[in-house]
C-alpha cells in the first residue's frame, strides 16, 4: 500500500492512460493520409463489371475517347474514362446515359 491508498486503484487508473495512449498511437499510424496499409493492383476488367456505371460506345483509340469526355463535360455530364479488357471506354451513371447518348450523337 502506498502512502494509504488502494495500490490496485493506483495502478488500474494509470493502466486507462496507457490503453488510451496505445489506441491514439494505433488509430493515427492506420488513418494517417500519407501512406496506405493494403495496397491493391489496377487491373482492367470487362465492360459490365463497373457497378453503377454504364458504358457509352466504344472509341476507336483513345484519342477519340478524350474528345468524347471532354464534350460531355462541357455538357456538365459526369464521366470517367477508363481502361477495359477491349480498349478505352466512356463511363456514365445509368441516369445519364440517355442524355450523354444524345450529346455524343449530334456532332
Amino acid at each position: 500500500m502506498l502512502g494509504g491508498i488502494n495500490n490496485g486503484l493506483f495502478l488500474q487508473s494509470f493502466g486507462g492512460f496507457v490503453g488510451l495512449a496505445l489506441l491514439i498511437v494505433v488509430l493515427k499510424w492506420g488513418f494517417s493520409s500519407n501512406k496506405r496499409l493494403i495496397i491493391t493492383p489496377i487491373k482492367a476488367g470487362k465492360k459490365d463489371q463497373y457497378g453503377l456505371l454504364k458504358p457509352l460506345q466504344t472509341p476507336s483509340n483513345y484519342i477519340e475517347a478524350q474528345m468524347s469526355l471532354q464534350k460531355l463535360a462541357d455538357a456538365n455530364i459526369k464521366a470517367t474514362l477508363t481502361q477495359t479488357l477491349d480498349g478505352p471506354q466512356l463511363m456514365v451513371f445509368e441516369r445519364d446515359l440517355k442524355v450523354a447518348q444524345a450529346v455524343l450523337a449530334t456532332k
